[in-house]
């Protein structure tokens, strides 16, 4: 018998109806055998997600002014959960617990973490698995980084073969015996630590969606479905705006090569989107796999006529962004021009510095930054094999009456890059999808 680790998203266990769907979906293959959860997010008249209300409590009570309407709501969303499962949990013993610590100081980590410890109780419970604390088996370091070996180690050791366990997403603990948290959306890295360590044979991360879309359902009506991707291709569309799955969760499934399905806890039946190392062929006239994009980039444009011939150009520009404390997006380069593309956010009050220590380290012919860029990539690994992918692609950006501001693509050939302004950027992403999704699948 093979092993699945399966994980819950905070829509997948918003209320006790949601929790009733996972156990049914997790019981009803034995080889489910380990399960990630999420803290309970919107449901009916409440609409703030745990999370945030675990945030906002934390803040008022350093502060000496505790909200006690924002714990009672959160008091609130547990024991309505515990009742409508019939649990004989003692909820009340530990929220008190939880709230007498946070009262005296304690971290918010330890308080935001609470959630999906919570909900672990629960559904550890309802489930009758043993519950796994992850402070104890997901490891940081001294200076708050996840610590994938020793987290590696630790945790496979605990994961026994035949273990049936709930183990609360989100958070780990540090050396000094502290709750440390992952970035906002950390369940699914959790749930992929876990299948890594548990060697499993397959990832589901059970979500509120049918697996991925080609596009975002906000810009494009009802856009195709993508039945299978490879974590490539998922690296490329998450980096660049999707969000179904964190895209530092592809990382431990990708490396240890175990595949992720992406599954609608509200449509158990659905297959949803299968992410492999190497996806099974090419779907039948789907050139593309999917378009995803941010707004709110600028770029910094440098000219220097033989720019090329000058040893360290580029390292003294990237040297003054480095010193800035900033990342850059892209690097598109020509012979005599080197654009750099940052976030706009990321410029407020150290735009004129910057251009002035990039005149001082380079001196440029001209240098100029351009705002209000949106930056769009076409992704898919039919690509690599289709002729004239970019020629159709270019031309139906022109045929929306598009501008493109910067193009950038790789040597892998997976993904086109382009820059437009912030405002043709629904406008962009449609003439694309029209261009590859639809008229592909009608055989044009």
């Amino acid at each position: 018998m093979g092993r699945k680790v399966v994980k819950f998203g905070g829509s997948s266990l918003a209320g006790s109806e949601q929790f009733l769907k996972a156990r049914d979906i997790i019981l009803s293959d034995p080889e489910r055998q380990l399960v990630i959860v999420s803290a309970p997010g919107k449901y009916g008249l409440y609409s703030d997600k745990v999370t945030d209300l675990l945030y906002r409590w934390h803040d008022t009570s350093q502060k000496g002014a505790e909200d006690a309407g924002l714990f009672r709501t959160i008091w609130a969303r547990f024991t309505d959960i515990q009742e409508g499962l019939g649990l004989s949990v003692d909820l009340e013993t530990i929220l008190n617990d939880i709230r007498g610590k946070v009262r005296s100081g304690a971290s918010v980590d330890f308080c935001v973490s609470r959630g999906e410890y919570l909900s672990g109780l629960l559904m550890s419970a309802l489930l009758g698995f043993e519950f796994i604390d992850p402070q104890t088996v997901i490891l940081f370091n001294t200076h708050g980084q996840f610590d994938s070996e020793a987290t590696q180690e630790v945790f496979s050791q605990r994961l026994a073969k035949g273990i049936k366990a709930v183990i609360p997403g989100f958070f780990g603990g540090s050396p000094d015996g502290q709750v440390h948290v992952f970035p906002r959306g950390g369940s699914d890295i959790s749930g992929a630590i876990t299948a890594r360590a548990a060697f499993a044979d397959v990832y589901e991360n059970w979500t509120d969606v049918p697996g991925f879309l080609m596009a975002d359902p906000r810009v494009v009506a009802n856009p195709a479905e993508i039945e299978s991707i490879t974590y490539r291709e998922l690296r490329e569309l998450s980096y660049s705006g999707a969000s179904v799955l964190h895209e530092d969760a592809v990382f431990p499934v990708h490396r240890a090569g175990i595949p992720t399905i992406i599954r609608d806890t509200n449509r158990p039946l659905h297959p949803g989107t299968r992410i492999t190392y190497d996806a099974e062929g090419v779907p039948p006239n789907r050139t593309i796999t999917g378009i995803a994009g941010k707004k709110g980039f600028s770029v910094i444009s440098i000219d220097k006529a033989m720019m090329n011939a000058e040893l360290g150009f580029g390292r003294r520009v990237l040297e003054v962004i480095e010193k800035e404390g900033i990342l850059f997006e892209h690097l598109p380069t020509g012979i005599d021009t080197m654009c750099v593309v940052v976030p706009e956010a990321a410029l407020v009050g150290k735009r004129e510095r910057i251009i002035a220590d990039i005149v001082a380290s380079t001196n440029p012919d001209t240098i100029v930054v351009h705002d209000h860029m949106a930056i769009i990539a076409t992704v898919g690994r039919g690509m690599v094999q289709t002729h004239g992918t970019a020629a159709r692609l270019f031309s139906a950006i022109s045929k929306a009456g598009v501008n493109i501001r910067m193009i950038d693509q790789g040597s892998s050939e997976i993904s086109i890059i382009v820059g437009v302004h912030d405002m043709d950027y629904d406008k962009t992403i449609r003439a694309i999808y029209g261009e590859f999704a639809d008229s592909d699948h009608k055989g044009g």
